[in-house]
């Protein structure tokens, strides 16, 4: 008797050196099966590891919306009716707040001028441009450095490259103590739009072109003037 290929079958059945096999421990006959299962042709139609992490996920999803439905009010339906509602509380808030930035700065914390100096004159027309444009950003941030070039022009502040809006302001309270709180208010308002990912609005805008108007108008504390003039802090 033969089996296939021609060899013995005593052969077969006792092995090359015509003595029988050692019966296969339990142990040893899983290793022998997680062996032969390894090998590659038993894997060929194996989903990759992305595939089975976009299954894991679902499945995660899935139950996640079983357990849902369960507790919400109508089921999946109450489920699909709560997501849309964050969705859309979301899509306010996004629009309302703007888009956010990354940034390491804090408000008023960056260089208030970042280009070629400029007249006073040149960053309020270039406000008033960019309002009429609806642009209420890009106003706020030149009016805000329309107020700082009008106040070193008028000697109120030294010209400083690099001084921040927040700088400015607190500066400027000294020769212009009535305005502080204004000035404060400018420069946090320049800072979360600039900074801060904020958007500005015609309110803002206005709040600062008003306090650009009322400091012109405005003449500076005479006693604050000469002590920061000599160094000395204010009284």
């Amino acid at each position: 008797m033969t089996v296939t290929g021609g060899q013995p079958a005593a052969d077969w059945l006792t092995g090359n050196d015509g003595h029988l096999p050692l019966v296969l421990s339990r142990e040893a006959a899983r290793r022998e099966a997680e062996l032969e299962l390894s090998k590659p042709v038993y894997h060929q139609h194996d989903p990759n590891p992305l595939q089975r992490a976009i299954h894991s996920f679902l499945d995660w999803l899935g139950d996640l919306l079983n357990s849902a439905s369960g507790a919400a009010p109508g089921g999946h339906l109450g489920v699909i009716v709560i997501v849309v509602a964050v969705l859309a509380l979301l899509g306010a808030l996004w629009w309302r707040l703007g888009t956010p930035r990354r940034t390491t700065a804090t408000a008023g914390g960056g260089a208030l001028f970042d280009d070629a100096p400029r007249a006073a004159a040149d960053h309020r027309s270039a406000a008033a441009t960019h309002a009429a444009a609806e642009r209420w950003s890009t106003a706020v941030q030149e009016q805000m450095r329309a107020i700082v070039r009008s106040l070193e022009e008028r000697a109120l502040l030294d010209p400083r490259p690099g001084r921040t809006a927040a700088e400015a302001a607190s500066e400027a309270a000294r020769p212009l103590p009535a305005h502080a709180a204004g000035l404060r208010g400018a420069a946090e308002d320049f800072g979360a739009v600039t900074y801060g990912g904020r958007t500005a609005d015609r309110r803002m805008y206005q709040r600062l072109r008003d306090l650009d108007a009322d400091l012109r108008r405005t003449r500076p504390s005479t006693e604050r003037t000469v002590g920061a003039a000599a160094g000395s802090p204010p009284a």
